[in-house]
């Protein structure tokens, strides 16, 4: 089976992460893709964000409709189902790392299966700077939200050094639009190219502290839910 892997904060998970993932079943023929909120994303130690339990709850609730969508406790605190969402211990957590979580996961792999990592083409633009991306690269395919304004050299040349061509290779690509499969030693890449919603959690996030309708940029489910919470009130 072909299993996607979609980390992220999901704070809150939004209309975009859904037709990522959705694009993505249908691209690469994915059986099964996860969720994974992460309790400390390495890039934002020390931001404020909702507790796990919100974020997780969240997800839930955007994919319930989706039989092959699931969200995944893989990156959830020790604490995690203790008590109250509002109790977790987020910032004294040690960070969630992508690669430790994609190894952990694969151990419970039958032979056939193969893990495919969704991300949107910003974040995969600091891709060589993440904790061991090279192995990273090795454990999975990439699937890539790209958007107007990103090349095919840019996907390139974003990859860790050891894994980035050389300047001559990419330089005839700089004006061919990130789209299709790039295959590279050691690195397999699918561009996908007509799924990016011009829509981020911080503009969501304004929007529910300002008592804004949020139906265009969440499931109607998730709206309530941020609402009946409270979420982001005061931020």
């Amino acid at each position: 089976m072909n299993i996607g892997f979609f980390g992220g904060t999901f704070d809150p998970i939004h209309r975009g992460h859904l037709a990522l993932a959705r694009a993505a079943r249908e691209r690469c023929n994915l059986g099964r893709i996860f969720f994974v909120p992460a309790n400390v994303p390495p890039h934002k130690q020390g931001d404020a964000l909702s507790a796990f339990a919100h974020r997780y709850a969240m997800i839930a609730l955007a994919t319930a409709q989706e039989k092959d969508f699931a969200p995944s406790v893989l990156e959830a605190p020790e604490d995690f189902g203790a008590g109250s969402p509002a109790k977790g211990k987020t910032q004294a957590a040690k960070p969630n790392y992508t690669i430790d979580t994609v190894k952990r996961v694969k151990q419970s792999f039958k032979k056939a299966d193969q893990l495919f990592l969704l991300i949107g083409i910003d974040a995969f633009a600091d891709i060589a700077k993440w904790h061991q991306a090279e192995a990273l690269f090795r454990e999975c395919e990439f699937v890539v939200a790209s958007r107007p304004g990103y090349s095919l050299a840019d996907v390139a040349n974003a990859l860790p050094a050891s894994l980035r061509p050389r300047q001559e290779v990419t330089r005839p690509f700089q004006k061919q639009a990130a789209t299709g499969d790039l295959v590279l030693s050691g690195v397999t890449i699918h561009l996908l190219d007509e799924v990016y919603q011009p829509i981020s959690s911080t503009t969501i996030r304004q929007a529910a502290a300002a008592g804004k309708p949020l139906g265009r940029f969440v499931d109607p489910a998730v709206a309530d839910y941020i609402k009946k919470m409270g979420l982001y009130k005061g931020r």
